[in-house]
């Protein structure tokens, strides 16, 4: 999927602008040199990398890799040349380059789509490559999920996103409705709203459509639950185990038990949502800041941002942000790459310290390095991201994800049971860890 930009600035305009990413992948053959030292300007002096960017070229993207490109030929005498990839191209392109041989030596893409070049042995591992920078290695273990398969690291983050919870800040204000801090919280500020405002409005929005687990998946993680995990070489589905139950059972208890989100709305998505935010029958749902511009304009003008404000979704005990769905980008070695050891080095540069921050704020992404997302935090308007972020996680890095989560509707199925009285809560979950495991192990 496309990257969704960030707007970086400092009102409450630009933190409801913080969107999250992800898309692509590729690869070839010759495993990179272990803990290689950083290469001198001789040693490659004359040489060119080639460098697959997605996307356009703005203005500010060009002075990037402009920049970046100038230091790499200063540290290691090389060229790189970049040519640019509109998202829509990058599936076809890779998959051109790993059937042909005709591909990028070193490539950005969508950290979730890491796990399905893996399969088709299209990127390097560059474990020892990650082990062996010391700038690297300040990346929070949390925003390696994506990147590590079976304990091998496939590609270097390189910019990320999150999601908090969208909500009406006019209503809380008229209605005395603080932030919410634990899930009672979330609860009460819900019904609150339903009590005030109609029976036709969500309190909190239940996302039951083709995104729904972005919003499921904060209350299974908080909980200390999990969808599924890779063990002894197969995927072990984890919805029956106690921390998902909970984390399932509240959020379709939104629904079932506490009314704050109606019945006849099961299967609506993000975008659906959205549209009755902007028609004042939704209080609070979990998106991310590229909704803002399309609220405002749908209500023409009725709903602006000073209407609008995010919080960080709450764990259940108010310990601080639950961990929400953790987007981003990433770059990787193509496996064909002719000059694997020449890679390493743009990939270190890129995704380093200077570089790395540079790419994710100037792309409109959250930087990866504790200090910056920090100091970005210092933001108040950035702070609901900047915090959820530092406990981001990711789905099962299985390359089947997608056929369970989006076309199968596996978990969306089960809510859907549940709250319409068909199962149980155990008998569905049984029944989707089942299917889970069966689609994520084909």
């Amino acid at each position: 999927m496309k990257i969704v930009k960030i707007a970086v600035a400092t009102s409450v305009t630009a933190a409801l602008a913080l969107g999250l990413a992800a898309c692509g992948g590729d690869s070839g053959t010759t495993e990179p040199t272990a803990g290689a030292p950083a290469a001198s300007g001789p040693k490659f002096a004359g040489q060119t990398l080639n460098v697959w960017r997605l996307g356009a070229p703005t203005d500010v993207f060009t002075k990037y890799m402009d920049d970046l490109n100038a230091k790499f030929k200063e540290t290691t005498g090389a060229e790189a040349k970049v040519q640019w990839i509109p998202w829509p191209d990058a599936q076809k392109k890779w998959t051109a380059a790993l059937a042909g041989g005709e591909g990028p030596d070193v490539t950005e893409f969508g950290n979730d789509q890491v796990a399905a070049w893996v399969a088709q042995e299209a990127l390097a591992d560059i474990s020892d490559i990650v082990k062996g920078d010391s700038e690297l290695q300040q990346i929070p273990q949390n925003l390696w999920s994506y990147e590590t398969i079976d304990g091998k690291v496939y590609a270097a983050p390189w910019g990320g996103g999150t999601r908090a919870v969208l909500y009406r800040k006019d209503w809380f204000d008229k209605l005395g409705i603080q932030p919410p801090k634990t899930w009672d919280e979330l609860v009460t500020a819900a019904k609150t709203i339903v009590d005030k405002e109609g029976k036709d409005v969500d309190g909190f929005a239940f996302n039951g459509g083709s995104d729904a687990n972005m919003s499921l998946s904060p209350f299974v993680w908080s909980a200390g639950g999990d969808f599924a995990s890779f063990e002894g070489g197969k995927w072990v589905g984890k919805l029956t185990e106690p921390g998902f139950k909970e984390g399932f059972q509240f959020y379709t208890d939104l629904v079932a038990k506490d009314g704050v989100s109606g019945k006849g709305r099961l299967t609506q998505n993000s975008v659906d949502i959205a549209q009755r935010f902007a028609a004042g029958k939704v209080g609070m749902y979990v998106t991310g800041g590229w909704d803002i511009a399309a609220i405002k304009e749908q209500s023409k003008g009725k709903v602006d941002e000073s209407k609008m404000g995010f919080f960080s979704l709450p764990a259940k005990d108010g310990s601080g942000p639950a961990p929400a769905f953790q987007g981003g980008n990433d770059i990787a070695i193509w496996k064909d790459s002719k000059n694997v050891e020449l890679a390493a080095e743009y990939l270190k540069l890129a995704s380093g310290k200077e570089f790395g921050v540079r790419y994710a704020k100037e792309g409109g992404l959250l930087p990866l390095y504790p200090d910056a997302l920090a100091e970005l935090g210092s933001d108040p308007a950035q702070k609901p991201f900047t915090d959820t972020f530092k406990v981001a996680k990711g789905f099962p890095a299985s390359p089947n994800w997608a056929e369970a989560n989006d076309t199968k509707a596996v978990l969306q199925n089960a809510a859907r049971a549940v709250i319409d009285g068909k199962k149980t809560v155990d008998q569905a979950l049984t029944d989707a860890n089942s299917e889970l495991e069966t689609i994520l192990n084909q």
